[in-house]
């Protein structure tokens, strides 16, 4: 028979992913904004919230199904999307801004939308 995991613990997986969330996008509203050069690691952000990274990241899995880098992921794909559609901006550039090299870039935006940044920006 399983035990059922104590309510304590299930709200307490919440809020460690609420606060995770909220680190995240105020860090990366200051990365982009150029408030700060790097973005932050994983265990920087661990360390932050007074976690072990390994916990941080076993309890982000538990509560969504999801690694915490998918989030990194997930907010760096939307303004890289935001950057693309302007035009002006070249993709290395916009490579840079994002903290990658043209082809790592490349190779993460292609992997998350199934088309490189260049055929992205054709079809918007």
């Amino acid at each position: 028979m399983i035990a059922k995991i104590p309510d304590v613990y299930v709200s307490r997986k919440a809020e460690i992913l609420a606060q995770f969330k909220q680190i995240l996008e105020s860090h990366l509203d200051d990365f982009m904004a150029g408030r700060v050069e790097k973005m932050l690691e994983l265990k920087e952000i661990a360390g932050i919230m007074d976690l072990h990274p390994v916990h941080l990241s076993k309890m982000i899995k538990l509560e969504t199904g999801h690694h915490a880098c998918y989030f990194y992921e997930q907010r760096i794909l939307v303004e890289a999307k935001k950057l693309l559609a302007d035009t002006a901006l070249p993709i290395g550039m916009i490579a840079h801004r994002l903290d990658y090299d043209v082809s790592n870039f490349t190779k993460f935006f292609k992997r998350f939308m199934g088309i490189t940044p260049s055929s992205y920006r054709k079809s918007i």
